[in-house]
């Protein structure tokens, strides 16, 4: 999966090297206690295969608008489970999880323009603000959900 040139392509557009997927791994552990939030395992329930993940981190990007401090939702599945609701599924777990846990917090999201299918999941979630915003010099979409 994370070799896979299609599951990176809305995902900085290769493949990560050895070094760069441990200090991914590193960097979802560390999430929890420094913020109480993070990432979990999507698992497809028939035969519990890993099919992605989705949660939440505050990565301090450097971005316009900033949205540093605030929870940053993500998800991101293997093409082999696109277009079967896994990711809707999933994403709306996390939000009932982020009600309890991030009340009255406001949630965003950022996605590539290009991106239909998240694009879907983000709207089909409830994140219903969508702005313009730079990271790393290039346009990307600000999604906001509103606090619950």
């Amino acid at each position: 999966m994370l070799g896979d040139p299609d599951y990176m392509r809305h995902l900085g557009g290769h493949a990560l090297s050895r070094e760069e997927a441990w200090r991914k791994i590193l960097c979802g552990v560390g999430l929890w206690p420094l913020f109480g939030f993070g990432y979990w395992s999507v698992e497809r329930r028939e035969d519990g295969a890993y099919i992605g993940q989705v949660g939440f981190a505050d990565f301090k990007r450097d971005m316009t608008p900033s949205i540093e401090g605030l929870p940053e939702m993500g998800w991101v599945l293997a093409p082999s489970a696109h277009g079967q609701g896994y990711a809707s599924e999933a994403v709306a777990g996390a939000l009932d999880w982020a009600e309890a846990a991030l009340a009255g917090r406001e949630i965003v999201a950022i996605i590539d323009a290009d991106n239909a299918a998240s694009i879907r999941v983000a709207e089909k979630a409830g994140f219903s603000i969508r702005e313009p915003a730079t990271y790393r010099d290039e346009s990307i979409l600000l999604f906001r959900r509103p606090p619950v």
